[in-house]
């Protein structure tokens, strides 16, 4: 029987023995990484939610009449005319004349409103001239020389010359007037063919909702 030779084993060199295990550390470190990735990757979760408000603004306006029945805006100077007594355009010292107003809020106005008064005059006449405003509760009832307005005014004697706002009153519902009485009275030095005018601004600003 013929004894088989057995190659001898060749021992790894040290240097290629240190390579395969830097392999096998390097497989086994790039194991760990993917294994890190992968479980990152499946703990991410997404959601969301929404939530939409709608939004309006709301409306505000004022309105005058000079007859208590027909209202409009008159967002500019100088308005609406007032109908004073007819002697207003030949007026003399101590005189006195009288025009009704009334304002209020529009139909459709969202809020109430704080109203102020300013007056500006034009020409030469304003310098002589005082005015008071009433609030007499029905339109033209109390507002001429035949039956003047009473109580307490809102403004009383102002100067037409005077400068800057007044408080005048509150608007507390839409399309319910506040009637009021201009009455305007001409000075001891009052001069001969003085002409002019005064304007009257009421402004309003929104209060409350309605």
């Amino acid at each position: 029987m013929t004894a088989q030779t057995v190659p001898p084993t060749v021992p790894e060199s040290p240097g290629r023995s240190r390579d395969r295990r830097r392999m096998v550390a390097a497989i086994l470190a790039g194991g760990l990484v993917l294994g890190v990735g992968a479980a990152v990757t499946l703990a991410v979760w997404n959601d969301s939610e929404f939530a939409t408000g709608t939004f309006s603004s709301g409306q505000f306006d004022l309105q005058g009449s000079t007859d208590g029945t027909a209202f409009s805006s008159d967002p500019a100077a100088p308005g609406k005319t007032l109908a004073f007594a007819l002697d207003a355009d030949v007026l003399s010292p101590g005189d006195v004349v009288y025009a009704p107003f009334a304002v209020q809020l529009s139909t459709d106005s969202d809020y109430a409103a704080d109203v102020t008064l300013e007056n500006v005059i034009g020409g030469a006449i304003g310098t002589n001239l005082t005015y008071s405003l009433y609030d007499v509760g029905t339109f033209g009832a109390t507002c001429s020389e035949a039956a003047p307005p009473t109580g307490t005014a809102i403004v009383a004697n102002r100067a037409a010359t005077a400068t800057g706002t007044v408080p005048a009153f509150d608007l507390t519902a839409a399309a319910t007037p506040v009637n009021l009485c201009f009455v305007v009275t001409a000075g001891a030095g009052l001069p001969q063919g003085a002409t002019g005018t005064i304007t009257w601004e009421f402004a309003g600003t929104s209060g409350d909702p309605l």
